[in-house]
């Protein structure tokens, strides 16, 4: 048997005597590139290669790089352990061509070696090409002679790759394998298609194009090549297995796992979950990613985790998770030497943190054992989920997996409500997890210049470090700077802080954040460069976000008129946030806003937006201002002095925030969402400026791929959609009616059993789906007073099945018991109440023998 380690030199030795460099693979964490959270492809660190912007001394290249899809776009998390071929860290092998060969070789060179060096029998191998790739099926065809029987054309959702939404992109051609005819599925291209049959092995992408932000296809300086072929996938190809985990790398970590958590079910998806989490937790440690709270490192925290629930699961007592390091190191250090070096670091880091999540893991389990015995439906709710991340350290995708497991699911928007509303409660914190403005009180007055500049001469009256006031602030620290002026804004009436800078004659101090503390100035940041002394003389500079938050404050003030003057002034302003990027605006409003309400609104904004009114500040006393008209902004205080914010005769408030100059500058104004938040309250959420374009252009972006897949114009794909909408009802309704007459008809075997005074019925059910079967069930409990309904079907290449249990005899027999007992011999799982329940399982082969056990099962509790 060809090895995994083995395969590996062998690609890489092929493409080597084809002219090809290798190069090491590069780090899981992206060099410069924003886009990504990890590389999740061989062509990542060739990006700028395929751009043109960077020069190398090859042209053609052969890698067998990291990857990891755990996060962001590419996110195979929630897979994991539970298919054949889902994991968060793989191998891609890959060969690259930089403007040299093209099509025509790369497709030769995969045949030859595919066919000649790992001697993969071509009657095997199926090939897809992008529909409109006439020349790549005509090399395929004429050149290399394939069967034309064993090829697809497919669309650009299969067949035109790209890394991202941005970057280099072009038409692609798969090679398939071919399982053979006792594995369920058809070729690439049809209606069976997603059975396990034909498998993905390696796919050519011919980068011809660099896809812009705003989706603009432009042309590469040079035709180029990117290939990428699973390591594990043809592994298994190759050592005749059908699953990865049961390759020879994967066999000796769930080996290993099953010995260190003292398991003897090496079937268990919890050894699997374990063996493919350690090898994305180590590469990523090797790669100086470390646990905690946000960005990768939360990634890593979520996977590290979702291994430790799984460990224990299986058996393991003790912390455990570290010593798979070991083996890991076994089999994959000779490629990837860094393991070994990093060996006792990567340890260290898994067992710190698996002791630290041990710690709440268990009460954080009985939470929600506890929530789910309560249930009184199949669904867990937002706010138990929200409290086993906040308090226990749950990640939702570690809950969800739990639900999964017991066929329920998370309220993920209650879950996302939650977290949104433990934001606004710690907003005031800012980014340095300390309460300032309750922690510091300064009797420092700090003049607010920033209505008229940006950047402002200073003196540094007082400086906090840990909200302790002391003398001086070295680089890297985090501390307070309290300035006697500033053009910075504070924090307030929904406005966010300003960001910018303090410079000190070469010293650089980072600001976050502002808050206020009586009426001083909280500067919240960081030192860059150098130090800063009280006493100082300094200069403070906002950055260029002021003009966008300016822009989306005054059109709070305009939305706010506005939707006076369309729904009533009956609307009251509830509270606001100001941001640079976007703002939102909650209202009083019994009801939701009509979309004819929310287009009159927009309309009427942008009307004032082009008419370039003057926005006049005026500072006067509160009295005055009340006579002015001027209404109060929710959650403000106002002094002696109070500063009117007047556009024309369209709006007049009381305002402490920092606006443009004329409403022409706030460019155009786009409400992008309006929803509730709470009884007779109403949130709308918008964008202005060059966010309102780029919201405009995502939604015309959405347009033209909705008119490309329908076939349709401007003035018909209103028409089309009806109508496709309203076929599918059609074939809704008749795939329904067929598949319970299927269901009912009379050449089922149906078995009636009579035990004691119980009436056993159970059938196999052809092809049916769980709703079916639900309902079958009910029907056949209606007609007897004791009976024990099991239903089951193969559907999709799952096991199915549904137990029904007459309420009087619960006490003896119970559906969520007998449901485990069926699902546990067609490798599943199951759950739900006393007198109904349902499973699926992975093994639909065994449903014959597990229905027939049912009849002792039943017989011994009666």
């Amino acid at each position: 048997m060809i090895t995994t380690n083995e395969i590996r030199r062998s690609f890489i030795e092929f493409f080597k005597a084809k002219g090809h460099e290798p190069i090491a693979s590069s780090s899981l964490v992206p060099t410069n590139d924003e886009t990504l959270l990890f590389t999740n492809a061989g062509m990542v660190q060739f990006k700028d290669v395929f751009l043109g912007v960077d020069k190398r001394g090859y042209s053609r290249a052969v890698t067998a790089q990291k990857c990891l899809r755990a996060g962001g776009k590419h996110n195979d998390l929630e897979n994991v352990g539970y298919t054949a071929r889902h994991h968060t860290f793989f191998e891609m092998l890959g060969n690259f061509s930089f403007g040299d060969y093209f099509k025509r070789d790369a497709i030769f060179f995969a045949w030859e070696y595919l066919t000649v060096v790992l001697k993969l029998p071509q009657n095997r191998l199926w090939v897809t090409v992008f529909e409109e790739d006439k020349e790549a099926e005509e090399i395929w065809l004429k050149e290399v002679g394939i069967d034309s029987q064993r090829l697809s054309r497919i669309g650009a959702k299969d067949n035109f790759w790209s890394m991202g939404d941005t970057g280099p992109c072009g038409p692609c051609t798969e090679i398939f394998y071919d399982h053979g005819e006792e594995v369920v599925g058809g070729p690439p291209g049809t209606l069976e298609e997603d059975g396990d049959r034909y498998i993905e092995i390696w796919n050519l992408v011919f980068m011809q194009y660099n896809r812009l932000l705003d989706g603009t296809l432009e042309k590469l300086p040079n035709p180029s090549v990117d290939t990428g072929m699973g390591l594990e996938r043809i592994a298994a190809v190759l050592q005749h297995v059908h699953s990865n985990y049961e390759i020879d790398l994967f066999q000796k970590l769930i080996d290993a796992a099953a010995r260190i958590t003292n398991s003897d079910d090496f079937n268990n998806p919890s050894l699997k979950v374990l063996a493919d989490h350690i090898r994305a937790c180590a590469f990523l440690i090797a790669d100086g990613v470390l646990p905690s709270n946000e960005g990768r490192g939360y990634v890593l925290r979520r996977i590290i985790r979702r291994a430790i629930r799984h460990g224990h699961k299986v058996g393991a007592v003790e912390t455990f998770f570290y010593k798979l390091v070991s083996t890991l190191v076994e089999v994959m250090a000779d490629a990837y030497p860094d393991l070994k070096l990093k060996q006792a670091s990567i340890k260290e880091a898994l067992k710190k943190e698996e002791q630290q999540f041990e710690k709440t893991l268990s009460n954080g389990m009985k939470i929600l054992e506890e929530s789910i015995s309560n249930l009184t439906d199949s669904i867990i709710p937002g706010d138990i989920a929200f409290r086993l991340y906040d308090t226990y350290g749950f990640p939702l995708d570690l809950t969800a997996d739990i639900a999964r497991e017991r066929n329920l699911s998370v309220d993920e928007q209650g879950f996302l409500t939650c977290m949104e509303a433990q934001k606004e409660r710690a907003k005031s914190a800012s980014k340095f997890d300390v309460d300032y403005n309750q922690m510091i009180k300064s009797q420092v007055k700090t003049r607010f210049v920033g209505y008229s500049v940006i950047v402002s001469d200073a003196t540094i009256n007082e400086i906090y470090h840990d909200t302790k006031k002391v003398m001086c602030l070295s680089e890297g620290q985090n501390g307070v700077i309290i300035l006697d002026q500033t053009p910075f804004y504070a924090e307030s009436g929904g406005q966010v802080a300003d960001k910018g800078v303090i410079n000190a004659l070469g010293s650089v101090f980072q600001v976050e954040d502002v808050q206020k503390s009586g009426e001083a100035y909280l500067h919240i940041g960081r030192v860059i460069k150098g130090n800063f002394n009280v006493e100082d003389e300094v200069t403070a500079q906002i950055d260029k976000t002021r003009i966008t938050i300016a822009a989306h404050h005054t059109a709070t003030h305009l939305l706010h008129a506005a939707l006076r003057e369309v729904i009533g002034t009956h609307v009251e302003q509830k509270g606001s946030l100001v941001e640079a990027s976007k703002f939102r605006f909650d209202f009083s409003n019994p009801s939701a806003v009509t979309v004819k309400q929310l287009r009159d609104v927009e309309h009427l904004v942008n009307a004032v937006i082009r008419q370039n009114i003057v926005v006049e500040t005026i500072e006067t006393t509160p009295a005055i201002a009340q006579n002015m008209g001027a209404m109060a902004l929710f959650g403000e205080k106002y002094g002696d002095i109070v500063r009117v914010l007047r556009v024309g005769n369209f709006s007049i408030e009381l305002c402490g925030g920092t606006h443009v100059t004329q409403t022409g500058d706030i460019g155009l104004f786009k409400i992008v969402a309006e929803s509730g938040i709470a009884a007779g309250v109403r949130r709308i959420e918008g964008v202005t400026g060059q966010f309102a374009e780029q919201y405009v252009e995502a939604q015309e972006e959405v347009l033209a791929t909705i008119h490309e897949l329908l076939k349709s114009s401007d003035d018909n794909v209103l028409d089309k959609l009806l109508k496709l909408q309203q076929q599918l009802k059609i074939h809704d309704k008749t795939i329904k009616t067929l598949k319970q007459q299927l269901a009912g008809g009379s050449d089922i075997e149906v078995r009636e059993q009579q035990i004691a005074d119980v009436t056993l019925i159970s059938a196999l059910l052809p092809n049916v789906d769980m709703g079916i079967l639900r309902e079958k069930v009910d029907q056949y409990k209606a007609q007897k007073s004791k009976v024990v309904v099991v239903l089951s079907t193969e559907s999709e290449g799952k096991a199915q099945i549904a137990v029904g249990v007459s309420k009087s005899i619960t006490d003896k027999i119970k559906a969520s018991e007998l449901i485990n007992f069926i699902a546990n011999q067609v490798d599943g799982k199951g759950g739900g109440r006393p007198d109904m329940a349902q499973a699926g399982g992975n093994n639909p082969q065994n449903l014959p023998s597990a229905m027939t056990s049912v009849h002792g099962w039943v017989k011994e509790r009666l």
